[in-house]
């Protein structure tokens, strides 16, 4: 997979490939990056190299999703920080040094040039989309006695509608949004809540006798493209009401509406409230109708549209989905994968991997198989998340692979969307292919993937360790242990629990358990260390009692024996089995005194364990009188606590009766 395509970039070299061989054009242009895209393709790729987005700076390159994110984050707000400079002072970068001409780099002129009350200083403020000084300009022109043009005031109602009556955002279309690990495991229907249209996401609602309404009312004639504009603005902008309401009065002035205002009407009957389902489906075959009296020939947004309403549906939207497609293919209209991504999201929408799941998407996989797609809406970028979640909790291993082969025929990795859609797709395809299939396999995958495709996260790291444990191949623990660190994952106590319940579960060859000891070392020196960002976590029993019994299997009797000290400190119980092989570790050095000291431990916390042990000191250790008269005294104690315990539980049951 070339370097190019794990970025999703939207362009290429001016190269062709042809058989094995690579053809140079004679002429390179001059975008950015060309010669060094040409050297990517034409060399074999490195599987263990950065992502080429990160690769201008070394010293930079993320390690983690968190990372790559703040990165990228970084690097975005750097070229928006530039071209604000140009743009605010433009008077100093008029030196134009690229040859051939890059209008991309030089300055862009915001400000009016045209001073006087005219007709052409208000187009030329539509153009440079000054909302408030467009307004201004034409209440001018009208308190003038100015007649303004119909295209002329048609252009000012488009800006008005498509802003919502707002100046557009100065931040170059860049939204930064903070994706944490765990929104990288979020359902589909998180994700299509996090994806808002441009009028939805800066909170932008239509509001009654707004200056789009006063001017739609002033102007003395007007055309089907003046209602159209409007119906699609206040569509867009959440007052689907009011766009049926003026389809009439469109209807009634015996104006047609174009496909683009008929795929607003189609949205705005699904978002009318307070109607049920099936009225909703009849009002949208009303307009479909009406589209056909009209002669409107509809498009690929048209069926589009019905599917994405059919999403909230449920299952009533099931059958008319169908119908949909069924029809949409009569007419000769290709589905795009926006198409498959709503029919997917419709019929999979509380999928679980229990029985009665719906089997469309095989349908679809093979409709689509071996086919090249380009971009031709705004969410085919989704479809490839939605298929392979679907494949996920189909537990369906050969169907993830032919959703990843689609994926890499021709040009379609451009379709899979931004780095946190790239990261959830193949979060998921990695975790199954943990769950299903052979473990050689899925190490290969392991280092084809990470780091150069996506940085997985914790999960992803543990569905690793368990294909591991399934496989029997603990001895590469210690490995993933350091990966892990790599990655970012050094404070993340789910997944050190699993890799050190895993070390300790069983008894292993000494050469692995020296490597399982020196691991558990690493893990223990991040509880105690503190990074600069977070306090030092707490040591949970669990981890403490794995490590403790670690450092015993690989003789390192000195390091086990502090784990003990490490149970009062934190006022953490040991297992009995830990203590067990504690005792046998003092029974092997002939340490009466690391014996007692045990029982001392068992004591302290009044375990149930303190007896045996008691026994098992007294039988197999040679003692003193002073030794046997101390767990004497030991004994005692704990058979008092233990009937003082006891007697307690009986009165609060006597006082209960």
């Amino acid at each position: 997979m070339p370097c190019s395509r794990r970025q999703g970039m939207f362009f290429e070299p001016n190269i062709l490939q042809v058989g094995s061989k690579l053809c140079y054009p004679d002429r390179y242009s001059s975008g950015h990056g060309s010669s060094t895209w040409t050297k990517t393709l034409s060399s074999p790729q490195d599987s263990t190299a950065a992502p080429y987005v990160f690769q201008d700076d070394p010293y930079l390159i993320p390690t983690s999703s968190v990372e790559s994110h703040s990165f990228l984050l970084a690097k975005k707000s750097g070229e928006n920080a530039a071209k604000f400079i140009i743009n605010s002072y433009p008077k100093y970068f008029q030196k134009d040094i690229a040859e051939p001409h890059i209008p991309c780099l030089m300055p862009e002129y915001f400000e009016p040039q045209i001073e006087d009350v005219s007709e052409a200083a208000l187009q030329e403020r539509i153009k440079l989309r000054k909302v408030k000084a467009s307004v201004d300009m034409f209440d001018q022109l009208l308190q003038a006695g100015t007649t303004v043009s119909l295209e002329t005031t048609n252009s000012l109602l488009d800006l008005l509608c498509y802003y919502g009556n707002q100046e557009p955002s100065a931040n170059y279309n860049f939204q930064q949004r903070e994706q944490s690990e765990e929104l990288e495991e979020a359902t589909e229907a998180d994700n299509e809540k996090s994806k808002t249209k441009a009028g939805h996401h800066l909170g932008v609602t239509w509001r009654t006798k707004n200056n789009a309404e006063r001017i739609f009312a002033l102007m003395p004639e007007k055309n089907a493209h003046s209602y159209c504009t409007m119906i699609r603005g206040m569509v867009k902008h959440q007052a689907p009401t009011q766009a049926l309401n003026l389809y009439t009065v469109l209807l009634n002035n015996r104006l047609r509406a174009d496909v683009y205002t008929f795929n607003s009407l189609i949205e705005a009957t699904a978002l009318v409230v307070n109607e049920k389902f099936e009225e909703k489906w009849n009002n949208i075959l009303d307009l479909l109708k009406q589209m056909v009296t009209q002669n409107v020939k509809p498009n690929l947004q048209t069926f589009n549209t019905i599917l994405k309403c059919l999403r909230r549906f449920y299952a009533f939207g099931k059958l008319p989905a169908l119908q949909t497609l069924r029809e949409m293919k009569a007419i000769g209209i290709e589905p795009s994968l926006a198409t498959y991504h709503y029919v997917i999201q419709l019929f999979y929408q509380h999928e679980s991997p229990s029985k009665g799941s719906s089997l469309i998407i095989y349908d679809i996989m093979n409709e689509v198989m071996g086919k090249r797609f380009s971009p031709r809406d705004p969410d085919d970028d989704m479809f490839f998340q939605s298929a392979m979640r679907v494949c996920s909790s189909l537990r369906d291993l050969e169907l993830a692979y032919q959703v990843h082969g689609l994926l890499n025929t021709g040009d379609n990795w451009k379709l899979i969307g931004s780095d946190h859609r790239r990261n959830f797709y193949y979060s998921k395809f990695f975790n199954l292919l943990c769950f299903m299939e052979q473990i050689d396999v899925t190490l290969k995958w392991y280092k084809d993937l990470i780091p150069s495709v996506f940085f997985p996260h914790s999960q992803t790291m543990i569905d690793l360790l368990q294909a591991l444990d399934v496989a029997n191949r603990l001895d590469m623990v210690p490995q993933i242990w350091k990966d892990s660190k790599e990655y970012g994952h050094t404070f993340r106590n789910e997944l050190k629990e699993e890799i050190l319940m895993l070390m300790a579960r069983d008894q292993h060859p000494p050469e692995l358990q020296v490597a399982f000891a020196d691991c558990a070392a690493d893990i223990k020196s991040t509880y105690e260390s503190q990074d600069a960002r977070q306090t030092a976590p707490e040591w949970p029993a669990s981890s403490l009692n794995y490590v403790a019994v670690l450092f015993l299997r690989a003789g390192r009797t000195q390091e086990a024996w502090k784990m003990l000290g490490l149970f009062r400190k934190h006022n953490k119980i040991p297992r009995a089995e830990l203590l067990n092989e504690f005792l046998d570790s003092a029974k092997a050095s002939s340490s009466p005194a690391q014996a007692i000291e045990l029982v001392k431990l068992a004591s302290a916390f009044s375990l149930p364990v303190c007896e045996g042990l008691t026994r098992r000191v007294m039988a197999e250790f040679t003692l003193t009188q002073e030794q046997r008269e101390a767990l004497g005294e030991l004994t005692a104690l704990t058979s008092d606590s233990s009937s003082d315990s006891d007697s307690d539980s009986d009165s609060d049951i006597s006082e209960g009766k």
